[in-house]
């Protein structure tokens, strides 16, 4: 059986030097050594990013519902939970247990989009 050995995201942003920060920031992430005018490559474990500067695209915030891109699995959710608030993040949704065995909050990024963090609740 084949096996998925991570995710990566393309996301459109308004301001890469502001959004790349907040990935650096707030979320931890780091630069990986690609280089394209335009965009940023970031990564953090088995996740990756790659953020292509887009300014006439509508904000990911105006779109409701269709703002959300993604839900990571993460361990000791507790940690980042905190470092995310410590950093001045944008919480959407506090850290709490949910319904389907999973502990979770929501981040919302700088440009709008939808983060759910997520952990199995033990």
């Amino acid at each position: 059986m084949s096996e998925l050995t991570g995710a990566r995201f393309v996301l459109a942003v308004a301001d890469l030097a502001a959004s790349r920060n907040f990935y650096i920031r707030v979320l931890g992430f780091e630069e990986e050594a690609i280089h394209a005018p335009g965009w940023a490559f970031l990564r953090r474990d088995a996740v990756r990013l790659m953020l292509g500067e887009c300014p006439d695209a509508p904000p990911a915030g105006t779109l409701g519902d269709h703002a959300w891109f993604a839900q990571i699995e993460v361990r000791d959710i507790h940690s980042l939970y905190e470092k995310v608030r410590g950093a001045g993040g944008t919480i959407l949704a506090e850290l709490a247990e949910r319904p389907w065995g999973m502990t979770e909050f929501c981040l919302r990024t700088i440009d709008g989009q939808r983060i759910v963090f997520a952990e199995l609740t033990a």
